[in-house]
C-alpha cells in the first residue's frame, strides 16, 4: 500500500456497434442460486441496465428529465425465452437492438450470450411516461438520437405505440 491516491475508476460502460449495443457483466455470487446457476428474474435486471447504458450513451438524461418532471421511461410489456443457464463466474454480454421507435413507446430486442451461447432472448416495450404516470410524447431530441444511432429501428404505425 502506498499513500499515492489511486486514479478515480470509471463506471462500467458498453458500446454500441452499428446497430447493436453491447453491455458485458460478470456473474457474481449473488446473481445465483444455491447450484450456482443465474435467478431467472436477475435477466430482466440485467437488460434494464443495459437499456439504460445505451440512453446514457445516447445522451438521453434520464436523471434530468425525471427531476425535471418531464418524465421518465417504464416497462409496459416484457416477454423473455430462457434458453441456456448462466453460472457463476459467466461473462454474459446483453445485445439490445431496437425493433421499433414510436412517438410514445419503443420496443428493443435484448440478448443475453455467453460467449457464441444464447443465454436468454427477450422483447421490451418502453413507454414513455409523464411523472403522473400518463403516457406522453418521449422528448423529440430523444427519439432522434435514439433512431438515428439504432439503424434497424423503425416508425411504429400510427396507433401502435
Amino acid at each position: 500500500m502506498t499513500d499515492t491516491p489511486a486514479p478515480p475508476l470509471a463506471a462500467q460502460s458498453g458500446v454500441i456497434d452499428g446497430d447493436v449495443h453491447r453491455y458485458a457483466l460478470r456473474v457474481f455470487y449473488e446473481d445465483t442460486d444455491a447450484g450456482g446457476v443465474v435467478y431467472h428474474a436477475n435477466y430482466l435486471s440485467w437488460f434494464e441496465r443495459a437499456r439504460s447504458d445505451l440512453l446514457d450513451m445516447l445522451g438521453v438524461d434520464q436523471r434530468g428529465a425525471m427531476e425535471a418532471g418531464i418524465g421518465v421511461y417504464a416497462v409496459a410489456e416484457a416477454n423473455l425465452r430462457y434458453l441456456s443457464p448462466a453460472r457463476l463466474g459467466d461473462t454474459v454480454v446483453i445485445e439490445t437492438s431496437a425493433v421499433t421507435v414510436g412517438r410514445v413507446a419503443s420496443t428493443l430486442r435484448q440478448i443475453a450470450w455467453r460467449g457464441d451461447v444464447r443465454l436468454c432472448e427477450g422483447t421490451v416495450k418502453v413507454a414513455f411516461i409523464s411523472p403522473e404516470g400518463r403516457p406522453r410524447r418521449q422528448p423529440e431530441a430523444w427519439q432522434q438520437a435514439f433512431t438515428s444511432l439504432v439503424p434497424i429501428a423503425i416508425s411504429a404505425p400510427e396507433g401502435q405505440e
